[in-house]
């Protein structure tokens, strides 16, 4: 922890050992329920599309609690944002929804509050182990109520599979031996790319193969981006990049959209929520896709990561606490605020026991695979645990420069000293910074 913050010494103390045990709660007991003397009016900062016709439903229903929508820009300017109005002592809202990758940044900086005490004893039973942990870092406290997940797959074109003769790839090796048939039969075509431009996309993978990079160690941190799983996820791709068989180009560019509608990017490795980005990237595929659960190191024990997700959090200026997080926790666990953020929003939901009501048809774009959300629900179900870190922009600052070097020159052995790179400059800057490090 950051030595001159105060920061929750007592909950930290106890997460080392909460970091393997995880969440631990099923009940159903509802938090207060206790209307407020006066009637309260919170602000909520959102970037998700529609939040404000998923929040008229608690409105209507909940006058003595009125919540005000604020449409932000998502990711790093929300945080910034929020960052500053924390610093300055006012101007940040009540409700923040706050990327799980941000979380310890946030908490570090005391933005967010601990909402443990306000939260029924069954919330955590709503959401997968490794999601729950996101919003307590390991520890008693809990800083937000979880509300979407990004659990990773593999999106592949059904048709172009059929017209080579090829099977999906359900293990690693079975990848790289697809991805080496595709680029034999027409070299203009790619199973895959690598891109190091997408450091969140690299951490699910990582995360697939076992890694955690930050970790908490009674009150300091520890890190371990170079930890064996990491060096082995680099170096597998580190070697079919070297090989050619697998493109070097970074995705979200032109070039990679053009490659998707022409057929020459013909699989992604990407989230439960790629269907809306291939509808936008590569509209003229519409139904030509498939989804299948991610290849695995060892089909002994199905795994897969997380790309994205959130949690409706309460920040530490909020002056209503109890009613703030009584809204996040009615927002992410309730039947019908869960129908509303996948129908009307939507998000993928983290609430377990909302997803299969709330998404039993599939989306459009692979209107023809009607078991895609069982399969979704499915991999969610083995999403292994990720601890983030509260430098974490520099880490992924990091990815971005060494990767890139070492995608371009095409250099297997390059993979592997990126992530040696990004172990050394996050642990020079959680010290330079004031963090207790072990």
């Amino acid at each position: 922890m950051r030595r001159h913050t105060g920061f929750r010494l007592a909950a930290l103390a106890a997460a080392a050992a909460l970091l393997v045990t995880g969440c631990s709660s099923n009940g159903d007991t509802q938090s207060t329920d206790s209307a407020p003397k006066e009637n309260v009016k919170l602000t909520f900062w959102t970037w998700a599309p529609n939040m404000d016709k998923v929040v008229a439903g608690w409105n209507a229903t909940h006058p003595e609690i009125q919540v005000t929508v604020n449409k932000q820009d998502g990711g790093d300017p929300a945080v910034t944002k929020l960052l500053t109005a924390i610093k300055a002592g006012s101007g940040a809202p009540d409700l923040m929804q706050a990327e799980y990758q941000k979380i310890p940044t946030l908490v570090s900086a005391d933005a967010l509050a601990d909402i443990s005490k306000q939260l029924g004893s069954g919330t955590s039973g709503h959401f997968p182990e490794s999601v729950w942990k996101s919003v307590t870092l390991g520890s008693d406290a809990v800083y937000g109520v979880p509300q979407d997940s990004g659990p990773m797959q593999f999106y592949y074109r059904a048709d172009i599979f059929k017209q080579l003769g090829l099977t999906v790839p359900t293990t690693w090796d079975e990848y790289a031996q697809t991805a080496q048939k595709v680029h034999a039969a027409d070299p203009k075509k790619y199973l895959g790319t690598f891109s190091a431009n997408d450091p969140g996309w690299f951490v699910g993978l990582a995360q697939q193969a076992g890694a955690s990079w930050w970790g908490i160690d009674g009150e300091s941190w520890s890190v371990s981006v170079d930890d064996e799983a990491t060096l082995r996820v680099a170096d597998y791709w580190g070697g079919l990049v070297a090989s050619g068989v697998i493109d070097n180009k970074p995705m979200y560019t032109p070039e990679w959209n053009a490659a998707l509608n022409s057929g020459n990017q013909i699989g992604w490795l990407s989230a439960v929520w790629a269907p809306g980005v291939l509808a936008g990237s590569a509209a003229a595929t519409k139904g030509k896709w498939a989804m299948a659960p991610m290849p695995q190191w060892s089909k002994d024990q199905p795994a897969t990561g997380n790309w994205g997700g959130s949690a409706t959090s309460v920040t530490s200026q909020s002056k209503h606490p109890a009613e703030a997080a009584k809204f996040a926790e009615w927002l992410n666990t309730d039947p019908g605020s869960v129908d509303a953020l996948a129908k009307v929003s939507g998000v993928y939901p983290a609430d377990q026991p909302g997803q299969s009501s709330a998404l039993s048809a599939p989306p459009a774009f692979f209107s023809g695979q009607a078991d895609f959300y069982k399969v979704a629900a499915e991999t969610a179900k083995t999403a292994r645990s990720f601890t983030f870190g509260p430098n974490l922009n520099v880490t992924y600052s990091a990815y971005t420069d060494e990767f890139g070097k070492a995608a371009e020159a095409r250099s297997r052995s390059g993979f592997t000293a990126a992530v040696k790179a990004m172990q050394k400059t996050t642990l020079d800057n959680l010290k330079s910074s004031g963090f207790s490090v072990k």
